[in-house]
């Protein structure tokens, strides 16, 4: 008999699973893709993903934006830590993520769309209003932006 588990290995984890995301500007602009698959499909999000075996978390964010988008990006500080917890019908923990969310800086690439991301677009932090976004999306951006504009200050 095949189960939720056996058919998504992220699904109903034995522990939370380890995630990175980035808040990626260009010109005043932050990158977001439109979720293709699940969970959480059809929703805008900052790309990101698992981190893997042996890798740090900034190669992980680096990797995932550009995987996800083309976009190369020059990874900052963290901005966030979120906690991702999903439960099913029945209350039992299907998805459980701990991400740590990036300020980025663009490198190169105008954005594209993957296997992840069915959709990707360069938004000012004040036109994400009014988009289906998961949720906290535009919290962590705006401490995004302003880790980013310290930063620039004290350059």
């Amino acid at each position: 008999m095949t189960t939720p588990a056996d058919s998504d290995p992220r699904s109903y984890p034995a522990a939370p699973l380890l995630g990175v995301s980035a808040s990626v500007f260009r010109d005043g602009k932050v990158l977001i893709a439109r979720r293709a698959g699940p969970p959480l499909a059809g929703l805008w999000s900052l790309p990101g993903g698992l981190v893997e075996p042996g890798e740090t978390m900034v190669d992980a964010a680096a990797r995932e934006v550009f995987e996800e988008t083309g976009v190369s990006a020059e990874i900052g500080g963290i901005a966030d830590v979120i906690e991702v917890i999903l439960n099913d019908d029945d209350g039992a923990v299907e998805r459980h993520y701990v991400l740590l969310s990036f300020a980025a800086r663009w490198i190169a690439g105008d954005g594209e769309t993957s296997a992840e991301a069915s959709e990707v677009a360069w938004l000012r932090p004040d036109e994400l209003d009014g988009l289906e976004m998961t949720e906290g999306t535009q919290a962590v951006v705006a401490k995004a932006a302003a880790l980013l504009a310290r930063d620039e200050a004290a350059e």
